[in-house]
């Protein structure tokens, strides 16, 4: 069985989907929240795209900890965020066609300054980041669909793209 093509197969209908929710974002709402525990819509944007480097990440490293890490460079508008999503996802690509099925059952761990807070395969980790992927994305088109924003469709049309 190939999984490697598989989960690249997969990023890349994800990486698909991501871009149509970007190429709606609108540039004077980085701080919008549709509540006060919400992350700002900035952030959340900014969030979904460094998930798209996470395969990048588990691929080459055994281990990720967020304390250690470079914080995120917030993106501003449609566009930063297209880049930078364009950006990892040929980072990815790259790192798929370096790795070797046998990569894919290293273990890989993510930390809180040295503390595991959670451990996978490899593989399992890169299903975790791609689950994460379609979780957030669902919330920005939760923040579009109150802003008025038509919701791109992501496993089908949306109701803004359907014709009643």
């Amino acid at each position: 069985m190939d999984t490697l093509k598989k989960l690249q197969d997969e990023l890349s209908e994800e990486y698909h989907i991501t871009k149509k929710f970007f190429r709606l974002y609108p540039d004077n709402k980085n701080d919008y929240a549709p509540h006060e525990k919400s992350m700002k819509m900035g952030h959340l944007s900014t969030h979904i795209s460094e998930i798209f480097g996470w395969p990048e990440v588990i691929l080459t490293t055994s281990e990720l900890d967020f304390m250690k890490a470079e914080p995120p460079k917030a993106l501003e508008n449609a566009n930063d965020l297209e880049q930078a999503l364009d950006e990892k996802f040929e980072n990815n690509k790259a790192s798929f066609e370096g790795a070797s099925e046998t990569d894919l059952s290293s273990p890989w761990a993510l930390k809180m300054n040295g503390q595991t807070v959670a451990e996978w395969s490899k593989y399992g980790a890169i299903r975790h980041a791609l689950n994460q992927i379609t979780h957030h994305r669902a919330q920005l088109g939760v923040y579009y669909r109150l802003l008025g924003i038509p919701v791109p469709g992501s496993y089908g049309p949306s109701a803004d793209e359907q014709n009643f």
